[in-house]
């Protein structure tokens, strides 16, 4: 999306609390806010279009990580709802698979292991619980006071580490088949640059669809799986639950790697959360993040992963994709996104379509992960750029470097992780969980705050003197906001 600025002012209409004020612009005579008004058939049609704008993306991360497509797609659907219920159900936002844990998931299950991916899904249920405290916080004491510790000088740098440490897996995929690969390469790149409409709101999807058929008319897929596969089954199994790790085999050690490793992920998924509210309240013309507020979104994200992972889903976040859609269609009625979860949960009880995916070539998977770990890159660097993070200043350049070489350091260390025992219990850091925390121990102990007042506008002092509201409550200035991600 772009980066729209919300105005400092807007009008609230206080004789109907249900109102939600708008960004100080009239509305385009072309909106749809009921879409009720345009009858169910039409509801239903731009239903599915949101379904599919999610979808490529969504499914591309149990694919790359080895969890259950069938329960991804359930929990994106109630996850989706639940947003929803806790938002009022104002908000127009559909919570698809997040890309930012990826790299959380391959540290604890480099291959996808079966019986580690519980507790790297245990690691992101945590993770989800520091949006909790987060929601909370910002309802306490208001956002500005805490995203203070989270700048982009920050934040930035980890999104950057995040795609680069996951590029050696998209290119050991692509060298299992270099020409199907660059078949899902050349479609995502001419669907984003020229293509039209939804064309262009949906690569991932389209360079999935176009080299999976490349791939199966060049014989290299058996689709034995998909034969065998029933048409109805039940999406989540228990042994892939976080539920079932409490036993006599449970490994205290690797739960609580799993834990620390993950969680500080979640910092960069809250900035990206801020940024996708702001990205549709600009869409909308509605503040969304005045009302219902950030606390709320925050929370129903937060719960919304919660409650996938332990199901051993992959973590939620709320989709550009989809925001896009809105963008296209004019059509704002959050009533539409939910029509799009819906499908998405029947979805999830065909395992014949989780089959289809699971007989996906590893050339394809590399292809389109090869362009997501780069947009995910490409998104941390955007973050610093938009934000004008000055790196004349000393504390600005130690934080990005020290939060670059020691994610990354110690990721393609033999090692691969920091290891050290705690009474007795052995805990492996990652280079990410390293990384992460040094950057922000740093930015709260070195001197100087340039970079907190480059990026709030400047507006704290003058909130305080004129009693207008907090950035974040009625102007978003310069937040990271994504085209594509994923996180």
């Amino acid at each position: 999306m772009g980066g729209d600025r919300f105005p400092r002012r807007f009008e609230v209409s206080v004789s109907d609390p249900k109102t939600v004020p708008t960004m100080g612009a009239p509305d385009a005579s072309d909106a749809v806010y009921d879409a009720r008004t345009l009858g169910a058939p039409k509801m239903t049609v731009f239903g599915i279009q949101h379904m599919f704008a999610m979808f490529g993306a969504t499914i591309l991360v149990p694919t790359l990580t080895g969890l259950s497509v069938s329960a991804t797609l359930l929990f994106a659907g109630l996850g989706t709802l639940l947003f929803h219920f806790l938002a009022k159900g104002k908000v127009p936002a559909f919570l698809g698979s997040s890309f930012a844990f990826i790299a959380g998931y391959a540290a604890i299950a480099p291959n996808g292991e079966a019986h580690l991916l519980p507790y790297a899904c245990l690691g992101v249920a945590c993770a989800g619980l520091l949006y909790l405290v987060v929601s909370a916080l910002f309802k306490a004491f208001g956002p500005q006071r805490i995203m203070r510790f989270f700048p982009p000088v920050v934040t930035g740098p980890i999104v950057i580490c995040i795609g680069l440490i996951l590029a050696s897996s998209a290119i050991a995929n692509c060298e299992t088949n270099w020409p199907i690969a660059l078949v899902a390469i050349i479609i995502i790149v001419i669907s984003n640059i020229w293509g039209r409409g939804m064309i262009r709101i949906i690569p991932i999807l389209l360079g999935v669809v176009g080299s999976y058929l490349a791939a199966a008319i060049g014989g290299i897929v058996d689709f034995t799986p998909v034969v065998e596969a029933p048409w109805i089954g039940l999406p989540v199994l228990w042994d892939n639950t976080v539920f079932a790790l409490f036993g006599p085999s449970f490994d205290a050690g690797l739960a609580i790697t799993a834990i620390i490793t993950i969680m500080p992920l979640a910092f960069a998924t809250i900035i990206e959360h801020i940024g996708d509210m702001s990205a549709i309240s600009s869409t909308c013309n509605r503040n969304f993040i005045a009302e219902p507020g950030l606390h709320r979104t925050l929370l129903g994200d937060g719960l919304a992963t919660i409650v996938a992972s332990l199901f051993g889903a992959p973590a939620n976040t709320t989709y550009g994709e989809n925001t896009g859609v809105l963008a296209l269609t004019r059509v704002f009625d959050p009533r539409v996104v939910r029509i799009a979860a819906g499908f998405a949960i029947l979805l999830s009880f065909c395992p014949k379509f989780a089959a289809v995916i699971s007989c996906m070539p590893a050339c394809v998977i590399g292809g389109v992960s090869l362009v997501l770990y780069g947009m995910i890159s490409a998104v941390g660097i955007r973050n610093l750029v938009e934000n004008h993070v000055d790196f004349m200043l000393s504390r600005n350049v130690l934080i990005t470097a020290l939060i670059l070489v020691l994610s990354l350091g110690i990721a393609y260390s033999a090692a691969g992780a920091v290891t050290f025992e705690v009474g007795g219990v052995t805990v492996a850091l990652s280079g990410l969980a390293v990384g992460s925390v040094v950057g922000i121990v740093l930015n709260i102990i070195l001197p100087g705050k340039a970079d907190f007042d480059a990026w709030d506008g400047g507006l704290a002092a003058e909130a305080e003197a004129d009693d207008v509201p907090l950035p974040l409550e009625a102007e978003v200035t310069n937040l990271p906001i994504r085209e594509q991600r994923r996180g």
